[in-house]
């Protein structure tokens, strides 16, 4: 089973929680490989470190262009940085980029860009790709003041395309956020989909440690009983 992960808003925790995840399956004997098909923004060398930091988090040894087919100098919004580059995103590239990875691993963690709507191309964002990729989803959510809204309004775009909610994971933002317990209880009660773990807060982010706080028990077991 390989998942798409998608957060309340960028900057949210997407990466450091699907490398976490990559590291939680790969422990379990899983081999693993990581997908992020659209990056803006670029390092030094031409390449995204959102998606460097996933392809050193598998297991395979996958080309950079396989674990990122499209990536964008500027650090905006994807359907904008393609624009700039004179390119258009092609889902038909990422469905084959994607097939070649999952035929060789247990399970493709799919990272999306920016929030689940964001644009990809004049017609088509981020949710068709969920969409058409087929996975189901894990709601990476940001612990923040205005969290509550971002991620109900997340979950009833997910629930619109008719796309199955495999979890949620609490990324704690800010360390002095105020009622941050009620607020994850507060989402408890309004998700159907279970709580997969509540990441705290880390001044430097580490997928190892978020790691230890996930519980793929739950993934398992809501895959068991379908």
């Amino acid at each position: 089973m390989s998942y798409f992960v998608t957060g309340t808003d960028t900057g949210v925790g997407k990466t450091l929680l699907s490398c976490a995840l990559l590291h939680a399956f790969a422990a379990r004997g899983k081999r693993v490989a990581g997908f992020k098909p659209v990056a803006a923004g670029c390092d030094e060398d031409d390449r995204n470190g959102d998606a460097k930091r996933l392809r050193a988090a598998s297991s395979i040894q996958a080309t950079y262009g396989q674990v990122n087919p499209y990536c964008f100098v500027r650090p905006i919004a994807p359907h904008l940085a393609a624009r700039h580059a004179g390119v258009r995103i092609d889902f038909s590239r990422i469905l084959t980029s994607y097939r070649e990875l999952a035929g060789q691993v247990d399970e493709v963690i799919v990272e999306g860009a920016g929030g689940f709507c964001v644009p990809l191309n004049e017609k088509q964002d981020s949710a068709d790709l969920a969409k058409q990729l087929g996975l189901p989803v894990i709601l990476v959510v940001g612990m923040r003041l205005g969290c509550l809204n971002h991620a109900l309004l997340t979950l009833r775009a997910i629930a619109d395309l008719q796309l199955e909610c495999a979890g949620w994971i609490a990324n704690v933002l800010d360390a002095d956020m105020p009622a941050l317990q009620e607020n994850i209880e507060a989402l408890r009660e309004r998700v159907a989909a279970p709580l997969l773990g509540i990441v705290p807060f880390q001044s430097q982010p580490d997928a190892c440690a978020a790691a230890a706080n996930l519980n793929l028990d739950l993934l398992e077991k809501k895959q068991a009983d379908g």
